[in-house]
């Protein structure tokens, strides 16, 4: 089971919106040397709305090639389509990610039974490892916890992204899904607390900020070291809050860019970070301890 910090990476861009892979592949030494559990990529904060099918696979590719092994590889290949979840998924297989990371239907709003059907096909299709996303905030569909555990005995679906925050579930999903099942917050702001209930790790947008202190705030909380990761989430609180204050990526890209580690591109219909919202996403920097 995958456990700890998995960061949920942004895909670098040029001004012109072109994937710049040179800036990808030093993204990922850079998780790497700072301790970073696991690389998700092509997932919402990797922009997998606006790359194309190729795009999107070649980033999965190269982050795959990068890592060589080193710490596993989780690619975003969820869909509104199930055709398509299917062959996303079998793609990333096929250029060696370790697991694959599947949202919720978004828009078309599936019933509890749709929702089944439609992961329970992608897993009977392909042999890999499949994590389970739920982000009712993004997609309009919320899978409720006894879907959940419906999903837990089939085979190669090994855990969830649990993106609501809200915590109540987090007991209920580990009574019923079982203990080999991975449970993951996708809510920086709760994900300490996440995994002091029982959590696994987080798929964690601040990690692309300070890989190194949600790496060692997961490492606490799963150790049960409740006072340790209380007093690193209090120190990141400003970058959970304000990294959100417009629609991720936004401003998780530009203070990226502030630290040097990726160029100014993001893709219509997303745009720069608004100048008037710039000084708070700093503010929250600093507090974290980025300069």
């Amino acid at each position: 089971m995958i456990q700890g910090s998995m960061v949920a990476l942004v895909t670098p861009m040029a001004a012109d919106g072109a994937v710049d892979y040179q800036a990808l592949r030093r993204l990922v030494e850079f998780h790497i040397a700072a301790g970073t559990d696991a690389i998700v990529a092509v997932g919402t904060t990797g922009e997998s709305a606006t790359l194309d099918e190729e795009e999107h696979c070649e980033v999965i590719r190269v982050v795959v090639e990068q890592v060589a092994g080193r710490i596993p590889v989780v690619a975003g290949t969820g869909a509104n389509s199930t055709r398509e979840a299917v062959a996303l998924t079998r793609r990333a297989r096929q250029v060696g990610a370790d697991a694959c990371l599947l949202v919720t239907p978004y828009y078309n709003k599936p019933t509890q039974e749709g929702l089944f059907q439609h992961f329970r096909t992608v897993a009977e299709n392909v042999e890999i490892p499949q994590i389970l996303y739920n982000v009712p905030g993004r997609t309009a569909c919320d899978m409720l916890p006894a879907t959940v555990a419906r999903l837990a005995k089939v085979p190669n679906i090994v855990g969830i992204k649990e993106a609501t925050g809200k915590l109540e579930r987090v007991p209920e999903l580990l009574s019923t899904c079982g203990p080999g099942f991975g449970l993951y917050s996708g809510d920086d702001a709760t994900a300490c607390e996440f995994c002091l209930l029982g959590g696994h790790g987080v798929i964690s947008v601040t990690a692309n900020v300070v890989p190194r202190a949600m790496h060692e705030l997961c490492a606490a909380a799963r150790a049960g070291r409740r006072e340790e990761a209380v007093a690193i989430d209090a120190r990141l609180a400003g970058l959970h809050r304000d990294l959100f204050i417009e629609s991720n990526p936004i401003p998780v890209k530009w203070a990226m860019n502030v630290m040097g580690l990726i160029p100014s591109g993001i893709r219509l219909p997303l745009t720069w970070l608004s100048s008037e919202y710039q000084g708070t996403v700093r503010r929250a920097m600093s507090q974290a301890g980025v300069e």
